[in-house]
């Protein structure tokens, strides 16, 4: 008997995976709940158990492929084989014997569900059912399914000269689409600031050694962290949702802040929960410990949702001002510059100051450009003088 081990249900409205990496071959012996495969998700890299043990006559897919749920990921069990045949004889001597063909393509064409309108595209078009995945009723096969298929028109300008080719995937896939469901979703616009912190600078100097007796290092992130989660307990409509189905603004009372950290394969969010309730050695430390575990895909899917804020430092990379997109279904995200030192009027006159650029991208349909600015500039208030970080704390 074989056993078809499908691709299970991921949870969190997954519907397809890439195919990462086999952690088994073809012909070997797994034992039940065996790790057999990596996948990657939307958010992170999730180890696959089989739920049967037995001889692996079959892996299907290559590392790379993309899965969807309910595909079969592997055969498991190995088939008898076919009883020798004797040739047929004659008086004349053996006779040649008619060619069969191979049981797995025989099996593969029995088992494919297609109308013959869809049978005809796919011959136009020179796709093999055979690869195709059926969405339809019994995994039947529609022209959407072909439409997915069918490989992507040559990009224009390429026979000007030589070009590369690399498939969309992982990270940067789950980015990209991402990204573009933000901007079709929500109506944003960026509004900019700039902070003199130079106060900062000099308080985070004076703490690091503080910091460091924590096993921990003292970036200006947590100070920004702060600054914002004190500012939005008094513009709320920034730390919210918008639910499209009712046109209902959901008020976040809880502050969680996705936290944009560059990985070797992309951009990740993981999130810190309760920033209110931590204190800025508290949110130094476990900035570093997620950073890690995205660097190095450890990190797991509860620690990437829930963010009701984000948070993006891309002055860490030498940019100044930027117009970052919106982690949706956050309606706003704020990113910070790079630090410059710059002629400032300070206090009467012109002095050399540490700038910070700020940059507030914001769902349009939640308020509008006086409240952002003023939201915005509550935050620099904090930037400029730290010290109201401690006196309002509660």
């Amino acid at each position: 008997m074989h056993y078809e081990f499908r691709l299970p249900d991921l949870g969190e409205g997954i519907a397809e995976v890439e195919l990462r990496r086999w952690l088994v071959t073809e012909g070997e012996q797994i034992s039940e709940h065996q790790v057999v495969a990596e996948v990657e998700t939307d958010k992170a890299v999730v180890e696959v158990p089989s739920p049967h043990g037995g001889t692996i006559s079959r892996l299907h897919g290559r590392e790379g492929d993309i899965v969807r749920v309910g595909d079969i990921l592997m055969t498991i069990g190995e088939e008898a084989a076919p009883p020798v045949r004797p040739r047929s004889a004659g008086i004349v001597g053996e006779l040649p014997e008619a060619e069969e063909a191979p049981a797995a393509e025989a099996r593969a064409d029995a088992d494919i569900r297609a109308t013959p309108l869809v049978r005809r595209l796919a011959r136009e078009r020179g796709i093999d059912l055979r690869t195709v995945p059926g969405s339809g009723p019994h995994n039947s096969i529609t022209p959407e399914d072909l439409e997915r298929a069918t490989p992507a028109a040559p990009a224009t300008g390429e026979t000007f000269g030589p070009v590369a080719r690399q498939p969309l995937r992982g990270i940067r896939r789950t980015a990209a689409r991402n990204v573009l469901a933000a901007q079709q979703r929500t109506a944003f616009v960026t509004v900019t600031e700039e902070a003199d912190v130079s106060e900062l600078s000099l308080l985070r100097s004076r703490e690091q050694a503080a910091a460091g007796s924590h096993g921990t290092h003292l970036t200006f992130l947590p100070f920004f962290i702060k600054a914002v989660q004190h500012a939005l307990r008094d513009y709320p409509s920034f730390n919210a949702a918008i639910d499209d189905s009712t046109e209902t603004i959901i008020l976040k009372k809880h502050y969680h802040f996705g936290i944009a950290v560059e990985t070797p394969d992309g951009l990740m969010v993981p999130v810190i929960r309760d920033v209110d309730r931590k204190s800025i050695i508290d949110l130094a430390s476990e900035i570093q410990m997620l950073g890690e575990k995205a660097r190095d895909r450890t990190i797991t899917l509860d620690e990437m949702k829930g963010s009701s804020f984000t948070i993006t430092n891309f002055g860490h990379f030498g940019g100044l001002f930027a117009t970052p997109i919106i982690n949706w279904p956050d309606v706003a995200i704020m990113g910070f510059g790079r630090i410059i030192q710059r002629p400032w009027v300070h206090d009467g006159i012109i002095a050399i100051r540490s700038i910070l650029p700020i940059s507030l991208t914001f769902d349009h349909r939640i308020t509008d450009g006086v409240t952002a600015s003023s939201f915005l500039t509550r935050v620099v208030g904090y930037l400029e003088d730290p010290a109201l970080l401690f006196i309002e704390s509660v």
